[in-house]
């Protein structure tokens, strides 16, 4: 078992030093887990770029209640996009750090997907773990997959909606 550390900062050095690595890095975004693997609840932060392409998915759990997602905008601003199952977009909120909402909590099983609307944004996520790689997303069929020219033109689209 990892020892959690007494103390960990969410501070300016820490976001600074993952907006780099996401600015880097093909996906354009770049989390720092707070929690371990195993951990019943995950905590981390997530630095995300304009450009950033976030596949439309859900959360879905084995027990009842445990789907939640929560969005908390630290630095910057994102737009949050619901969908139906037919990857309509149902509903639409400007998340920032600087205005009027700046967090969220999304429903269990809610399809959503992320746009980043500014340079260097951080969110801090909270939802049930512990993190199971093949099962934490469900993804919503009919989208492009990450890192391909479609899915650059689905972002954009999306990202225009905030504009």
């Amino acid at each position: 078992m990892t020892k959690h550390q007494p103390l960990q900062r969410l501070d300016q050095d820490l976001f600074d030093r993952v907006a780099k690595e996401a600015r880097q890095g093909s996906r354009l975004r770049m989390n720092h887990n707070l929690h371990q693997a195993n951990d019943l609840v995950q905590r981390f932060i997530n630095v995300l770029q304009p450009g950033t392409y976030v596949r439309p998915h859900r959360h879905l759990r084995d027990q009842e209640g445990e789907g939640f997602e929560c969005f908390l905008v630290l630095q910057g601003a994102v737009g949050l996009l619901l969908l139906n199952q037919q990857g309509e977009v149902t509903h639409q909120e400007r998340l920032d750090a600087s205005g009027p909402l700046q967090g969220i909590e999304l429903a269990e099983s809610q399809l959503h997907t992320l746009v980043a609307l500014e340079a260097d944004t951080v969110i801090f996520e909270l939802k049930q773990g512990p993190y199971q790689p093949s099962s934490d997303k469900d993804f919503l069929a009919g989208f492009p997959l990450e890192n391909t020219p479609d899915a650059e033109t689905q972002e954009q689209r999306w990202r225009d909606l905030f504009t």
